[in-house]
């Protein structure tokens, strides 16, 4: 079972900045190819950061305030107020960046995200250099994978490829991505593995009651109590 890389939907034609890149054409940048954020790179293509509307309305944010008083916002402090009086891209970006290697998995990146709390991963190279970037909605575009697809790749690769199984022994159906097993199976102990096998496919929505069938009980039953004495 092979699962898809972000190498295969990530962007290519990556829109970045330079370091040195003034404020307003970071905004004129920005507007013009009608994103949020973009990377910042060095001479060398290496990324350094990523600037966003959010690093960009800091500014705005501390120009409201008239010098020597409280800053309005809680919790904005020195290090936010430095990026505030930034006027280039090296100084005005958030950094380090989260980044990811074209070889991850969808599944790799998608918790990577979750964890840094970002919508988007710029992907680097072995030498950090910038090669595209990958957004929440890159990923998704797994789960318009079709049904047959789907079908064929979970009867080949999982059933028969992975598990060795008879792939007439086991019926799969597949509707908007939600999957129906049917069939028997050799050891009763094979079925929650098979359910998860499945559940782990690229595109696949969820994996519903089956209605699969062993043919021995390999499962050792659990004494009264709980075996506990």
């Amino acid at each position: 079972m092979r699962h898809r890389r972000i190498d295969g939907l990530m962007t290519r034609e990556v829109v970045y900045v330079r370091g040195d890149a003034p404020f307003k054409e970071i905004v004129r940048t920005l507007a013009a190819h009608g994103v949020t954020a973009v990377p910042v790179v060095d001479g060398e293509h290496r990324v350094l950061g990523v600037v966003s509307e959010g690093d960009l309305l800091r500014k705005t944010a501390d120009q409201s305030a008239a010098p020597g008083d409280v800053p309005p916002v809680p919790g904005y402090g020195a290090w936010e107020r430095a990026k505030a009086e930034g006027t280039r891209a090296e100084e005005l970006m958030s950094a380090p960046p989260v980044c990811a290697r074209p070889d991850w998995t969808v599944a790799e990146a998608a918790r990577l995200m979750e964890v840094q709390g970002v919508k988007r991963l710029v992907v680097v190279d072995d030498e950090d250099r910038l090669v595209g970037v990958v957004s929440r909605r890159d990923l998704l575009g797994i789960f318009l994978r079709e049904d047959d697809d789907l079908r064929r790749e979970i009867t080949e690769d999982v059933l028969a490829g992975t598990l060795g199984l008879d792939p007439a022994a086991v019926s799969v159906e597949v509707r908007n991505g939600r999957v129906e097993l049917s069939g028997t199976v050799p050891y009763r102990g094979m079925i929650p593995a098979i359910e998860r096998m499945c559940a782990t496919v690229d595109g696949v929505v969820s994996v519903t009651r089956t209605r699969l069938r062993h043919e021995e009980d390999d499962v050792p039953a659990v004494p009264a109590g709980g075996g506990r004495s």
